[in-house]
């Protein structure tokens, strides 16, 4: 996929979701919760897919500040300490057009592992 630029990034702290528009036309909305689970970090994502992190007990984390990076990415700031990895356009791209998918994963790995989101 080549490099896509976003037209319109605005968070939305009362409900705790970021939306993200690009010039395509394309337009999603990610909660931070989401946004958070499937940071690109090494911490979360490790450095092979053996050694991803599971993250849980996200479901109030909000971002408190988004830091551009040159003009390929943001670093977000999340309200639990974590800012590390970077997410590029592309990055955001899949994240949105795959959400429903990952989502599904990210749940059933949770149930696999025994835990369950809070309400």
């Amino acid at each position: 996929m080549s490099t896509i630029h976003p037209t319109e990034i605005k968070l939305h702290q009362a409900s705790r979701v970021l939306e993200i528009a690009f010039a395509d036309g394309a337009r999603f909305e990610l909660p931070c919760e989401y946004l958070r689970v499937f940071s690109p970090s090494a911490e979360v994502r490790g450095h092979s897919p053996a050694t991803a992190t599971l993250v849980t007990g996200k479901e109030n984390v909000n971002i408190t500040a988004i830091d551009p990076i040159g003009n390929y990415a943001v670093r977000l700031v999340f309200d639990d300490g974590h800012d590390s990895g970077l997410y590029s356009w592309n990055i955001f791209y899949d994240l949105g057009a795959n959400r429903e998918n990952y989502w599904q994963d990210y749940l059933r790995r949770l149930a696999e592992a025994g835990h369950q989101r809070q309400a």
